[in-house]
């Protein structure tokens, strides 16, 4: 592949930082120059993640033995450079992260991105550091990348006003200073042992490590993986996630259930590539905990979805369940399971955004949420723009049929999440039982895995279904929540997505199943990294 396209593994990374510089010299009347920016990046990062989507399934390189693409910075070999890196995975990642970046941020334009300084410039920045996270072959760049969306998502956090979101943000705050603590002393451990950060480097090494360095190595391994597992909420390190989430702005909700699953991806990746079968006695390192911390979080989030009267802690402890099963089912491991648990973290993720985003307008006339929650109504006057702006046309105008529009919303999102059928949801979750069965010999975690899924499916279906009668059935004397077209598209495209998936199950699971297959050739991996060609070239 020659001219532009070979630069466009880095594009993803360099794009939204490039515009976040930009409007860093507009002040915040120009908000819709900003807005027309944002936007325009975010559609932009659509377009590429597809188009590495295609490259990295074969399609512009049929010939290919393996269509993955590296990007050396610098023209630095592998280990010594940064090395980009562009494979099945990492192209599904991003295109999901576009996607729900997109009508994240379209859902911000209804009023949200008024509510204080800099938020285009901060929703950027975290699309930048997420997708960097999920390029990068490098633990220590990967760090860098995890420092830039973290810092991004300290402002997006503190977006807004009211009493809870800020006590909510100093928590979280605190608690990934901690995590980025951890995660150095994790890598300093590694690169004390193997002498190297290089993923495909250290695939290599660790097989070699003597016994005697092979406990300090798995102490660091150990740390490094906390860092990650806070991230992706797992139990008991997830107290922070349904509270925080619960206090942020709808549109920065609905962007963070991206973020629970770099963790996820990061251990899927290292546990795959580091620790799998050719890892000599470094191999299934922490699998059992995997397994049972994945068990606890999926029990720990089904009683809080039980027990939560409040939608957006409902949401909050689905991610946990969400995190919680795809935790167990890369610790017990195998391609099938690999290849289902791609596609549920797909559909639930992009169902999750949908319904932080749904779950706003649906609460907008009940009050008592808000004191719930403790959180006031953000405030969209001249502090930062000069103008005054009223509530009223901030909303919008009423939408015919408003109650029947959240409610099949809202509907859909509640099927989705509780895995019936024929939607995505019910396939993900059919196909990682189906993966469980595959085995000759059932063992007892994969019935525990299985009495999980179908018991926390139970619990989101009548939580939301308690949920939605009290909020959308039960007659209210209010008049109906006002809604506008920026407010109802991107919940209707993260919706249609769902049902895409649904539609296109076959095409996709082969992708995912090739994507699988790829993850357990660690090989391969390293063989396109260690061969990285200048500027992005293709590996013969």
């Amino acid at each position: 592949m020659n001219g532009w396209m070979q630069h466009l593994i880095v594009a993803p990374i360099v794009l939204p930082m490039i515009v976040s510089a930009l409007m860093l010299s507009f002040n915040e009347r120009r908000r819709s120059l900003k807005r027309v920016l944002s936007l325009a990046t975010t559609a932009a990062l659509i377009v590429i993640a597809v188009l590495l989507l295609w490259q990295a399934d074969g399609r512009f390189d049929m010939g290919a033995a393996d269509p993955s693409r590296t990007y050396p910075l610098g023209n630095w070999p592998a280990p010594f450079g940064i090395v980009l890196v562009a494979d099945r995975l990492a192209a599904l990642m991003l295109l999901v992260t576009s996607v729900l970046g997109f009508t994240a941020l379209f859902y911000a334009l209804a009023r949200w991105d008024r509510s204080g300084p800099r938020f285009h410039v901060l929703f950027l920045l975290l699309l930048a550091g997420v997708n960097g996270a999920f390029l990068t072959g490098d633990i220590f760049n990967l760090f860098v990348f995890f420092e830039v969306l973290l810092a991004a998502s300290y402002g997006l956090i503190l977006h807004g006003s009211g009493a809870e979101r800020t006590k909510a943000s100093l928590h979280y705050i605190t608690i990934n200073i901690a995590t980025s603590l951890l995660f150095l002393i994790g890598v300093a451990l590694i690169y004390a042992v193997t002498g190297t950060l290089n993923m495909a480097d250290l695939a290599t090494r660790i097989p070699t490590v003597p016994a005697g360095d092979l406990m300090l190595l798995e102490a660091g391994a150990a740390i490094l993986g906390v860092a990650f597992l806070v991230k992706s909420g797992i139990w008991p390190l997830s107290f922070w996630l349904p509270r925080t989430y619960a206090a942020a702005a709808p549109p920065v909700a609905a962007i963070f259930a991206i973020m629970t699953k770099v963790g996820i991806y990061i251990v899927l990746r290292l546990s795959s590539l580091l620790f799998g079968d050719a890892a000599g006695g470094a191999a299934g390192f922490a699998d059992e905990w995997l397994i049972w911390a994945g068990f606890a979080t999926m029990l720990f989030g089904t009683l809080g979805i039980l027990a939560t009267r409040t939608l957006t802690r409902v949401a909050g402890h689905y991610v946990l369940v969400s995190s919680g099963t795809l935790l167990a089912a890369i610790g017990i491991g195998g391609q099938a399971l690999t290849a289902a648990l791609l596609f549920y973290l797909v559909s639930s993720t992009l169902a999750v955004g949908a319904l932080y985003l749904i779950i706003e307008p649906v609460e907008r006339n009940t009050d008592e949420e808000d004191i719930i929650a403790g959180i006031a109504e953000p405030v969209f006057d001249d502090e930062y723009t000069g103008a005054v702006v009223g509530e009223e046309s901030e909303i919008g105008v009423v939408i015919p049929g408003t109650i029947a529009i959240l409610g099949g919303g809202f509907i859909f999102c509640t099927l989705l999440l509780a895995g019936l059928p024929p939607l995505s949801g019910f396939i993900a979750k059919l196909a990682i039982i189906d993966a469980l069965f595959n085995d000759a010999v059932i063992s007892p975690t994969a019935w525990i895995l299985i009495a999980l899924i179908i018991l926390s499916g139970l619990a989101t279906l009548i939580s939301l279904t308690r949920a939605g009668i009290d909020l959308l059935w039960t007659p209210a004397e209010d008049s109906p929540a006002r809604l506008s077209v920026i407010e109802v598209a991107p919940i209707g495209v993260l919706l249609a997505a769902c049902l895409a998936l649904m539609i296109g199950a076959g095409p996709l699971f082969r992708y995912m199943e090739a994507t699988a297959a790829a993850l357990a050739d660690r090989s391969g991996y390293i063989d396109i990294v260690r061969r990285a060609p200048s500027a992005g070239e293709t590996v013969p």
